[in-house]
């Protein structure tokens, strides 16, 4: 099985070594058939094209492992980019590798790492999200359980729901943090765009053409901010109230009561909830 990376928009992108994996092969397993077509056209390749997409994975890495154990070799792409990265892929490999079928990468294009290129990230490395949940609720609270990693998070967004996400990114992680939002990477209405997080939503609302497209969006790790004393009055309040609420309600409930700041009682909340 071969693993092969496509364009994510510009067809100059593909490499030679897959043009000529997938001359080669005896069939091409893509995520949409008739999308695949058109590259394969593009590329003078007919060959037979097997459907895999989200709804038929675990089925269909059946199939090709029957094909494959009768000496085929078989082709995996997705409609852009490289497969299991957030498109079908990851359990067609799993299956496979499990079955002791020998897997080969045939690396490329990838909208992760065509964003980061161009983000300016010198640090902290970054961790891949992904999409965020399509409701708001488990949205915020995929957000939540983000907020105190010290690297960048990289997300993906359709143009339907990037307001909504954005309002969600600046709710939960704040406004102070960089954001580069890379729409329809190598496509002709290419847009790398960087801002703080605060500013985004406005951005995005001017101009109704930056809400179309695919989207990566890179949002930087928190400035480290200086340490704040909390005194023990204010401790006290805080260790009570998590006795009865949630972690971030205990943390806003105590600051009003005490005065102290919510961030470092929020930041003291979760040394006492992991200690």
């Amino acid at each position: 099985m071969y693993v092969v990376a496509t364009p994510i928009g510009n067809l100059g992108d593909i490499t030679m070594r897959a043009i000529e994996t997938l001359k080669l092969v005896d069939a091409i397993a893509a995520e949409d058939t008739r999308h695949s077509t058109g590259l394969l056209s593009h590329l003078g390749i007919s060959k037979k094209l097997i459907a895999v997409h989200e709804h038929n994975e675990q089925q269909s890495a059946q199939q090709l492992l029957q094909r494959i154990q009768q000496g085929e070799h078989i082709a995996l792409i997705t409609d852009a980019g490289t497969p299991g990265i957030s498109d079908p892929g990851a359990v067609v490999v799993d299956v496979l590798r499990a079955h002791g079928v020998k897997v080969v990468p045939i690396p490329g294009p990838s909208a992760v790492v065509t964003a980061l290129s161009v983000a300016g990230i010198v640090e902290n490395g970054f961790m891949f999200v992904g999409f965020l949940p399509a409701s708001a609720a488990q949205r915020r609270k995929k957000l939540e359980s983000l907020q105190a990693l010290t690297t960048t998070l990289v997300f993906y967004e359709a143009p339907h729901r990037i307001m909504e996400c954005m309002e969600s990114l600046v709710e939960v992680l704040g406004g102070e943090r960089r954001i580069t939002i890379a729409r329809e990477l190598t496509k002709t209405f290419e847009t790398i765009h960087r801002c703080y997080l605060h500013e985004a939503s406005a951005w995005l609302a001017a101009d109704s053409n930056q809400q179309r497209g695919e989207f990566v969006l890179v949002v930087e790790a928190p400035l480290p901010q200086p340490a704040v004393e909390v005194n023990q009055a204010a401790e006290r309040v805080l260790r009570l109230l998590l006795d009865a609420l949630p972690l971030k309600q205990a943390a806003k409930l105590a600051a009003d009561i005490t005065g102290a700041k919510k961030n470092a009682l929020y930041e003291m909340a979760l040394k006492i909830k992991n200690s």
